[in-house]
């Protein structure tokens, strides 16, 4: 059998590596439905390939139903393929705080039961990605950088230190949108409303791992009760100053 040319092998095989590693991102919730994609130039730098290359890959993603193109705005990713719909409740951008807060009620029925199964369950293993977990995030308050991925990141390491893979799989599927900061700011243009947490948000994390590391299961629980309560409390504190913004417009 006649071998195909090396330099439209190679193209393949070029193209390919960036759609399963854009793949890759979407479906862990590095990108998240409704993100738009970095733009064709980024994509080139950080992959080190040509547009071609690139160009290529996307258009297997589009083919895919992962990305969609939007003319005069750029590509937007869709999200990973769901075969149950209601997974796809946390992925739409949403203007409305209610939204928010309704999530984030949600995510108590489960993340607190997550945080007093991974007190009564984490190997050292786990505890070790916790920690490690914590450790980014205030190296990250500490440049001055982004903590969205780092706090998404932390919620996945207790869900995984369960040992029930379904609590994992759960935010896998909602990936970082379930992040209520990471939503909201998206639909704002990059604004967000309220004051930066992030030391607030550490603190609470810490009060989550340290009950998770000496497996007191109840503490644990309360710890990550009232982390998702005082988010809940943020939003709502942003609703009964709205109507007076909008009032001095």
């Amino acid at each position: 059998m006649k071998a195909p040319p090396p330099a439209q092998a190679r193209k393949k095989t070029l193209s390919s590596q960036v759609a399963d590693e854009l793949r890759s991102r979407i479906e862990g919730g590095m990108y998240a439905a409704g993100d738009k994609l970095p733009t064709e130039q980024v994509l080139v730098e950080k992959f080190g390939f040509s547009r071609t290359v690139i160009r290529e890959a996307v258009a297997t993603l589009r083919a895919d139903g992962l990305l969609e193109s939007r003319q005069g705005a750029g590509v937007f990713v869709l999200g990973p393929q769901q075969s149950d719909e209601t997974l796809t409740l946390f992925s739409h951008a949403t203007d409305k705080i209610s939204d928010i807060i309704e999530e984030l009620e949600l995510r108590i029925g489960i993340e607190v039961e997550a945080a007093g199964l991974a007190a009564a369950r984490s190997s050292p293993a786990q505890e070790a990605a916790i920690q490690a977990e914590l450790d980014q995030f205030a190296q990250l308050i500490a440049d001055g950088q982004s903590t969205d991925d780092s706090d998404f990141r932390f919620h996945m390491a207790i869900a995984a230190a369960t040992n029930n893979g379904r609590f994992k799989t759960f935010l896998e599927h909602i990936g970082r949108r379930i992040i209520p900061r990471v939503k909201f700011r998206t639909v704002m243009g990059g604004y967000d409303p309220l004051p930066n947490r992030d030391h607030t948000i550490l603190d609470e994390h810490v009060e989550i791992a340290e009950a998770i590391f000496a497996s007191d299961v109840d503490r644990a629980r309360d710890a990550m009760r009232r982390h998702l309560l005082t988010g809940i409390q943020r939003y709502r504190s942003l609703t009964r100053r709205r109507p007076t913004a909008a009032q001095s417009d």
